[in-house]
């Protein structure tokens, strides 16, 4: 391990040190990277990828009838449609994160997106369940090594201050406005040409994303030195986040005190602890110590965790609600949510102004408590309400909190990284967004359950959905303004004002 490995890093929201005497953490690792409008053509390639990735989690959802069908499967074999590539993605996105650090970040993508664009197609080909599922559970794996590689370069083409900020927001808008666009692209291309078209529209793009890579990416280096391998470390984490999202998956169809929920969730428990002996005595540790001591990583990425779950469980919601309760079809579903996608592209185009000018912290707490109104609204609509009148205002709010929220969090995560460990930083965040996910989905499953079965012995069953729904959204609500709480108790700076948008001092 380096020297400034070990060394502590400037937190609670401040910006490295831009002083001549400061250490520049990358002289011998940095290359030249892309300047001017070709380093934009890089930021959207870059872009467009993770927008497939995150739409894939969630494009699946409206076509699962007509799936299985099709495959001849069950119900429980289509939740694991789902359940599989959460689980690759979210158990494998740290270890993807340290492989774009050890073996070189465009490597790493190339590799990610190339099986990512193979496993569609054999998904879109599949003749039967297995196969599928094997394809999902490759296109989870793809993500995984994929997601984190590209944050990184993003963060190593932009350095820190407006353009990085900039750039973050328009990361954070396409991020957010996949999982919106899966459920109306799901509804289109199921009632057009077929489900498996959900998967064939990722290969036109990969492929075309695979021949710009070599000419849009850099070839940022790999970290110096000797390349050490942690493999007790990745065994311990990677085995210990698959259980325990395993685990939290279950706990929706069996319940939180069925063995399959437990077992699972008691075996990922040991691994992680296993995982923090191991990296407490490793030479090359996957996750050093230090990375979560800094203040910023610590708080970005419990924020994460939150807002991951926040948001998640919103699009799952919402898609429930408006055709169980509201009685719309798939495509007027995705429909409906149009200026939820367009209040969250605008707010994030302004969030890279707001960040230089109030700071990241004050543009991320405005972000969540906009999205804990538009959710309590939700949680207040009445059932026969119209759409003008019950959906549009909250959407709204809703689409501009997530699109203020995810800019900053991102800026808060990267802060005071050095750039040979931006690929460790941006698996972790995604890991912390992802487990968040399945997380808080699992729990306000379970309770908007809970309260269904409640009220179903004394009013219909729209009504009593409605009730469970209401709950979810204003679960969902406290939520975000529990992490907007956090944000404000461990970065809020009120001495001077902010710097390039990450709420640091000024210098004197």
């Amino acid at each position: 391990m380096s020297d400034h490995d070990t060394q502590p890093t400037p937190d609670a929201g401040l910006a490295p040190d831009r002083s001549p005497t400061a250490p520049h953490h990358a002289t011998t690792t940095d290359q030249p990277v892309p300047g001017g409008s070709r380093r934009w053509a890089t930021l959207t390639l870059l872009a467009v990828t993770q927008f497939v990735v995150v739409l894939d989690s969630s494009i699946v959802n409206i076509a699962l009838p007509s799936l299985g069908r099709s495959l001849h499967m069950s119900a429980t074999g289509l939740s694991w449609v789902v359940n599989t590539y959460l689980l690759a993605f979210g158990g494998l996105l740290l270890l993807g994160g340290r492989a774009a650090d050890l073996l070189g970040r465009r490597a790493v993508f190339a590799t990610g997106l190339l099986l990512f664009t193979l496993a569609s197609l054999t998904a879109g080909l599949a003749p039967d369940g297995a196969v599928l599922l094997a394809s999902r559970a490759v296109q989870g794996t793809a993500a995984a090594i994929m997601s984190p590689a590209a944050l990184s370069i993003v963060t190593t083409v932009f350095p820190e201050g407006r353009d990085r900020d900039r750039a973050l927001g328009i990361w954070g808008a396409v991020a957010g406005s996949g999982g919106a666009a899966g459920v109306l692209l799901g509804g289109i291309l199921t009632s057009g040409p077929g489900w498996p078209w959900i998967f064939f529209i990722n290969v036109p793009v990969g492929a075309l994303a695979l021949l710009l890579t070599p000419k849009l990416i850099p070839a940022l280096p790999a970290r110096p030195g000797r390349r050490s391998f942690d493999l007790a470390g990745a065994t311990t984490v990677t085995g210990g986040l698959v259980a325990s999202v395993l685990g939290l998956v279950s706990s929706s169809s069996h319940g939180w005190t069925s063995p399959r929920t437990l077992g699972p969730l008691a075996i990922g428990a040991l691994l992680l602890v296993a995982f923090v002996a191991v990296e407490r005595r490793a030479a090359q540790p996957l996750l050093p110590p230090h990375m979560l001591r800094r203040r910023t990583v610590a708080t970005a990425n419990t924020v994460m965790l939150m807002t991951g779950g926040v948001i998640v469980s919103l699009f799952y919601f919402l898609a429930l609600h408006m055709q169980q309760v509201l009685e719309y079809s798939p495509l007027r579903s995705g429909l409906a949510q149009l200026p939820l996608n367009v209040a969250l592209i605008v707010a994030a185009a302004c969030a890279s102004r707001l960040l230089a000018r109030a700071g990241a912290p004050v543009v991320l707490t405005s972000g969540l408590l906009l999205l804990a109104s538009g959710l309590l609204w939700l949680a207040a609509a009445p059932v026969d309400g119209s759409f003008l009148v019950t959906l549009l205002g909250p959407l709204v709010l809703i689409g501009a909190g997530i699109g203020l929220a995810l800019a900053p969090v991102n800026v808060i995560a990267y802060s005071g990284v050095p750039p040979h460990e931006t690929g460790l930083a941006g698996g972790l965040i995604n890991t912390s967004q992802q487990t968040g996910g399945a997380l808080f989905l699992a729990v306000l499953t379970t309770l908007a359950a809970s309260r269904t079965q409640h009220l179903l012995p004394g009013t219909s069953r729209t009504h009593a959905l409605a009730g469970g729904y209401h709950w979810a959204f204003a679960a969902a609500a406290a939520l975000a303004v529990l992490a907007a709480a956090i944000t404000t108790l461990a970065l809020a700076r009120r001495e001077r004002p902010p710097l390039h948008g990450l709420g640091a001092e000024q210098p004197s």
